[in-house]
């Protein structure tokens, strides 16, 4: 049986994504709701960064732009927290929603067709972003897991959203900031049949997902879905995707995605991110020598770093 197909909108001779990866490391973004903070947005509402798909276009679409401008090869879709769901909430229909979505992808194109005009060279992509149920929730429990549902629920959750992004036609889809492995079983299930490559990315606390499964045994369900064309984490500590990648490509075989936050801590008593940076472009070769592929930051990570980090992977 054949893999699936990597779209693009780009012409042939663009190498595919998985072609990209096996090429040599590719750089991420870094994070987009920091970026979007920045420039002034307030995130807090339930719907993150998604809110914005509908009200402000153009800010998506600069803060992509300063990433791709940066040196990033690939844009993260502002649709972490975009869901049927959590749009029915705020009276947006599921035919809105589903729009909404898809449009999370054409602006990150636009991003990419704006820096190809202003002369960034070689070829750029798009991941569609898929969070976890929790960021669906927005109270904290992404972070946790666990959340009283079955893996087949978990499967019915995902799969619409699922098929919306792969509809509007991204060269990837991000799985990402999964918390624990029973949703990772789900989300291969969900994208089996889409015709679009995915990868996976866990969020982990120490050599553990946030939910305590070990990183070998969550890792491991991906290593023969042929979706996926990655496997990984995001949104933790650079210390601890010291470890895990070396993990991921034992485990898999596959290239690794890593995408950590910057260091600092966030006190939600006092909302407010303190302690000190600890994520720099001197933990790349590391990362590489041990497997990773697609390379960038999450939270708090910014486009001077990605620029720091795309310069020592000779970006």
């Amino acid at each position: 049986m054949s893999g699936p197909s990597t779209p693009s909108s780009s012409p042939a001779a663009t190498p595919s994504f998985a072609e990209a990866l096996a090429a040599g490391p590719v750089v991420l973004d870094g994070g987009l709701s920091n970026q979007l903070e920045s420039a002034g947005y307030d995130l807090s509402d339930a719907l993150w960064s998604a809110r914005l798909l509908a009200e402000e276009p153009e800010a998506v679409v600069l803060a992509h732009l300063a990433y791709y401008e940066a040196g990033a090869q690939v844009a993260i879709t502002s649709s972490y927290q975009a869901t049927f769901e959590g749009f029915a909430r705020r009276g947006i229909s599921a035919e809105d929603a589903a729009a909404l979505m898809g449009r999370s992808v054409e602006l990150a194109r636009a991003a990419a067709a704006r820096a190809q005009a202003g002369g960034v060279a070689g070829p750029l992509y798009v991941a569609a972003s898929a969070g976890p149920y929790g960021a669906m929730l927005a109270d904290g429990s992404e972070y946790r897991g666990r959340y009283g549902l079955s893996v087949d629920e978990l499967e019915r959750f995902h799969r619409p959203r699922l098929e919306v992004l792969a509809a509007a036609r991204p060269d990837v889809l991000a799985l990402e900031t999964v918390p624990d492995a029973d949703e990772a079983v789900a989300l291969l299930r969900a994208v089996r049949g889409l015709g679009v490559p995915a990868y996976l990315s866990y969020s982990v606390a120490g050599d553990r997902t946030r939910a305590g499964q070990p990183l070998a045994e969550a890792f491991a369900p991906a290593a023969d879905a042929q979706e996926v064309i990655a496997v990984g984490v995001n949104c933790c500590a650079p210390d601890d995707a010291d470890r895990a990648v070396e993990i991921a490509a034992r485990v898999t075989g596959k290239p690794v995605v890593v995408y950590p936050n910057s260091g600092e801590i966030w006190d939600a008593a006092a909302r407010a991110w303190c302690g000190s940076p600890a994520f720099s472009g001197d933990r790349v070769a590391a990362w590489v020598a041990a497997g990773a592929r697609l390379i960038g930051g999450c939270c708090r990570v910014g486009p001077e770093t990605i620029r720091e980090l795309a310069a020592a992977l000779g970006r």
